[in-house]
């Protein structure tokens, strides 16, 4: 299975991704398991609040095909105001450098897929701001890995095919419960 692997890695080129992280710890290990899949990811560790100044510079240097948006959120209060941005640690942020990122792209026109959102993120919201795939459509805490293993499947699948949240959801934690989305082109060349 690895030799496979390896000879789609020297076959194709796989998309760019560009990480941003509000935690140290998981912005190494998410650098770390990038390494691993042998995918090109750029990953910076930028607290939640500071994402949406800065994204938009990042963009322009790395000019990433996917744009990975994570760190740590919460609803306030649990289990009610699902659709007050107010009731969340971060996702304020997100939905902010969603929107940054997304004028970045309509100006350059890169096609763009933005994979953004934490535990219990406010999910709506980030995919009206422009996300093709968010966390978490039922505010559960998500695996840090799922944002990553969405990223994955888009940076090595042929640019023509579309991927759904059903193309993944087997390979999640906690499957569409944790992440969800409107799909996007794969970025494999």
């Amino acid at each position: 299975m690895k030799t496979e692997y390896r000879k789609i890695l020297e076959e194709n080129i796989f998309g760019t991704i560009l990480h941003l992280d509000g935690d140290k710890k998981y912005s190494e290990k998410a650098y770390r398991y990038y390494q691993k899949l042998g995918l090109k990811a750029i990953v910076k560790n930028i607290p939640e609040k500071k994402q949406p100044q800065v994204v938009y510079t990042l963009l322009t240097i790395y000019k990433p095909d996917i744009l990975v948006i994570t760190g740590h959120d919460a609803m306030i209060k649990k289990g009610t105001k699902y659709l007050d941005i107010y009731n969340y640690k971060n996702s304020k942020y997100f939905i902010e450098t969603v929107k940054k990122a997304r004028e970045y792209d309509y100006k350059n026109n890169n096609n763009l897929v933005i994979i953004a959102g934490a535990c219990q993120s406010y999910f709506e919201a980030l995919i009206e701001a422009g996300a093709n795939f968010a966390s978490s459509p039922s505010r559960i805490l998500i695996d840090f890995l799922d944002p990553i293993i969405v990223a994955k499947k888009i940076a090595s699948t042929e640019k023509y095919k579309y991927i759904t949240i059903e193309d993944i959801e087997n390979e999640l934690r906690d499957g569409k419960k944790g992440v969800g989305g409107i799909g996007a082109n794969g970025k494999m060349h």
